[in-house]
């Protein structure tokens, strides 16, 4: 079934792992120069309008994620502004789209116009932050889980550095921007279980762009049906699914 065939390869996507040209951090907002008034022309006693605060710049986000794995070969497109979120990606000719906007958390097959929508939980409403990237944080999360450094090298041209982590699951390499931002340039996977390995490149790295809020909600033709967190975990514990098109970027919806 196509169903089937579109899940597989999503889940090599889901696995969020990817080389890329990172444009450089969005420059703050230089504050507006005020006119000069010369003192011949000051009236006494008149008071000097105060500067208006300067307005922060919300920092917005691409990235393309080349994704190769058993289930085949996939490209996912990635939006954010803040901690709003958009994914897109075309699996057996099914654009799958996933957005998470305040607290709802939306996937819809935009081929087939249906989707559902997810109230997200308090844990995952507490990890936004409007300066926080909302994706492209595997190597932030694998030194989370107890992933280390084993050595430094040139990616692609990039200074970079790579963390790897060993665990039950299997094997997971992280080749990431030797900077603060940790950009994730090219992540590998090993499935023990599977004996297979996935692999993904992030490229086309860019911010500073200018983004419309609209874009982070669905298309108004969109059919949506809307489900509490704690009724869709159940319904997915019965049933092992619900809705057109399986729930990615699981951590956006949860928190875990």
């Amino acid at each position: 079934m196509i169903v089937r065939g579109v899940t597989a390869m999503l889940l090599v996507c889901a696995l969020g792992f990817g080389s890329a040209a990172l444009a450089q951090e969005p420059s703050p907002v230089e504050p507006t120069a005020q006119p000069k008034v010369q003192a011949a022309t000051k009236k006494a006693g008149t008071a000097k309008a105060p500067a208006k605060p300067k307005a922060e710049m919300v920092p917005t986000w691409y990235a393309q994620a080349l994704a190769q794995g058993p289930g085949g070969f996939n490209v996912t497109q990635f939006w954010s502004k803040g901690s709003k979120f958009r994914a897109e990606t075309v699996v057996a000719g099914h654009k799958v789209v996933t957005i998470v906007n305040g607290e709802w958390y939306v996937a819809y097959d935009a081929t087939k116009g249906l989707g559902i929508r997810v109230h997200r939980t308090e844990e995952a409403l507490a990890n936004d932050a409007p300066f926080k990237r909302p994706f492209g944080n595997e190597a932030v999360k694998l030194i989370k889980r107890g992933g280390e450094k084993i050595r430094d090298e040139v990616f692609h041209g990039r200074p970079a550095i790579v963390y790897q982590l060993t665990d039950r699951l299997g094997r997971r390499t992280i080749w990431a921007t030797a900077d603060a931002i940790n950009i994730p340039l090219r992540i590998e996977f090993y499935n023990r279980q599977a004996a297979s390995n996935q692999s993904t490149d992030y490229v086309d790295w860019l911010t500073g762009l200018v983004i419309s809020d609209d874009f982070f909600t669905p298309e108004p033709r969109i059919n949506v049906k809307s489900y509490e967190f704690s009724e869709y975990a159940r319904f997915t514990s019965q049933i092992g699914g619900v809705g057109p098109v399986p729930v990615l970027y699981m951590d956006l919806l949860r928190g875990r």
